[in-house]
């Protein structure tokens, strides 16, 4: 088999999984008029259409089906083949695509990119950072970050960051005025700074843990923002109670600017994962970044 028919099955496989040829296209670094050339190709040279395709969508024909069954774990051998080639040579080179909400890109991931660049110089990190949570695959993306609860069906995922907490904050003059929260429930007294989830166009519930007891409280304010900046410059102004990663609100109770209150209530848990297609080829790229990243988590 010559070297560009493999690649055409390539871009077969990727068409698929990605649900179209311009979903694929940014994944092969391809554009799409050449993704859909490169799948004529193919369908040309076997003699039988493969792909149906819709002004919205395509699915496999049933050969294309049967290709794909057929050649999905032998593409994957000769992946793993290729990845541990290159890695004894230290020469990975390629792309890695994730998509990430903000507070996971710089907490999770940011603090181990210069350290993977220094090991794996040729290969190129991508992260979109967005909070719609948008599926990785239908992305274009190689991976995604998203936290334990939030994986999708039929995903592998590896966990990264290590466990995380939420923080509950106020600055002291706000909590002069109106009093400190003594439980959870209190909070619906107060003006509370609500977290958006536009993935659901719904405020985020405030979530609690204590003494084996789980549950949810929905709270009211004054202020709703998908950026967990404003909410901490809106609570540091003295403008309510805010519900923030432990991370993002440090400094800020560090300087004294807020203050935390029911500290008890809120137990840290397991915190972000990196998740992609078990289905998919996992490309050397990714599987070095993935690599690196659990060893980090391990030291």
């Amino acid at each position: 088999m010559r070297g560009h028919d493999i690649a055409e099955l390539r871009v077969f496989l990727a068409v698929l999984d990605h649900g179209g040829f311009r979903k694929a296209a940014p994944h092969l670094g391809m554009t799409p008029s050449a993704v859909s050339q490169s799948v004529r190709t193919l369908e040309e040279r076997l003699g039988q259409r493969l792909l149906s395709r819709t002004t919205r969508s395509v699915a496999p024909t049933e050969a294309g089906q049967r290709l794909r069954m057929r050649i999905t774990p032998a593409l994957a051998e000769i992946a793993a083949a290729e990845g541990e080639l290159l890695a004894t040579l230290d020469r990975v080179t390629g792309r890695v695509r994730i998509t990430a909400p903000s507070v996971g890109a710089e907490h999770a991931l940011a603090p181990h990119l210069a350290s993977f660049h220094a090991a794996y110089p040729g290969v190129k990190v991508e992260i979109v950072a967005s909070e719609t949570l948008d599926d990785a695959v239908a992305g274009g993306f190689d991976a995604g970050l998203r936290l334990g609860e939030s994986l999708g069906v039929g995903m592998r995922a590896v966990p990264v960051g290590g466990a995380v907490r939420m923080v509950i904050v106020a600055a002291p003059a706000y909590l002069t005025e109106h009093g400190h929260p003594e439980t959870p429930e209190a909070l619906r007294e107060h003006s509370c700074l609500n977290f958006l989830r536009p993935s659901t166009g719904v405020p985020w519930l405030w979530e609690f843990e204590k003494d084996g007891r789980c549950f949810n409280v929905e709270v009211a304010g004054p202020l709703i923002s998908t950026d967990a900046r404003v909410l901490l410059r809106a609570a540091i102004d003295g403008a309510g109670i805010a519900f923030l990663f432990e991370q993002d609100a440090a400094s800020s109770i560090a300087s004294g600017q807020v203050q935390e209150v029911l500290k008890d209530w809120t137990p840290r848990f397991p915190g972000f994962y990196l998740y992609y297609a078990g289905t998919r080829l996992v490309t050397p790229a990714l599987r070095t970044f993935i690599d690196h990243l659990s060893k980090r988590r391990a030291t």
